[in-house]
């Protein structure tokens, strides 16, 4: 498995973020997670990259526990958070070397060059960050989750900010790299799961309610109507 999540828990204070939380993904799947604000989607993510440590459970990223060696299991992540922070005042190469050096990306340019090319940054190269529209600030990001050829990509929202055009763009970026390494993908649009994921898992107040094939949850109903029944908006 190229992620194992087994029986995580986190809590803030007295409010329990992720409950008791289990589930894996193999090599080659792009994976919904889906759940409501505040379902404990990005605290998830954020464990998973080594962000924040849970308080049980532990977490493996292509067999490397995420808890006794951090640094090995970050090496084979590209994570994508939703936040997507920035330093607005490097130009956009500039900060790309900056990711690839981190990373001790041998051929340096090449995979700059390669990384614009794959995210549509083209025309925007040339400027620095804080210049840039919301959905080429997203794309940098996304170009600096890829950059080092990560086995597993973590992606929080990735189409945030980008136009309709944009998002077809990146959905197809998506189902490319998916074909070779492990994808966990967040987003509140649900056609777009739809479009890109093979499998969802649906969480709801930090508990899993939905861990399945995205042909089996809807066959009876549309992955709106499931997600709102499952997440307490509706019965179906």
């Amino acid at each position: 498995m190229s992620i194992v999540v087994s029986h995580l828990v986190k809590n803030y204070g007295t409010q329990i973020a992720v409950n008791d939380l289990s589930f894996s993904l193999e090599k080659g799947e792009i994976v919904g997670f889906l759940g409501p604000n505040g379902a404990g989607k990005s605290t998830t993510m954020k464990m998973i990259t080594g962000s924040i440590e849970p308080d049980a459970g532990f977490i493996e990223v292509n067999g490397i526990n995420m808890s006794k060696d951090p640094i090995a299991g970050k090496k084979g992540i590209g994570y994508l958070a939703e936040s997507n922070p920035h330093y607005y005042d490097l130009y956009v190469k500039e900060y790309l070397q900056f990711v690839a050096e981190v990373h001790e990306i041998k051929e340096v340019q090449k995979q700059i060059t390669k990384v614009i090319e794959q995210v549509g940054l083209g025309p925007e190269q040339h400027k620095k960050i804080g210049q840039l529209s919301k959905g080429y600030k997203q794309r940098v990001g996304l170009a600096a989750a890829i950059i080092h050829e990560p086995d597993v990509l973590i992606l929080d929202e990735p189409t945030t900010g980008l136009d309709p055009n944009q998002i077809i763009e990146i959905r197809q970026l998506i189902k490319e790299l998916g074909q070779n390494k492990t994808v966990l993908f967040s987003s509140h649009i649900l056609q777009e799961v739809e479009a890109i994921c093979g499998r969802v898992i649906i969480i709801h107040k930090g508990n899993l309610v939905a861990n399945q094939p995205i042909h089996e949850l809807n066959q009876n109903n549309s992955l709106e109507e499931v997600f709102r029944s499952l997440t307490g908006a509706i019965s179906v």
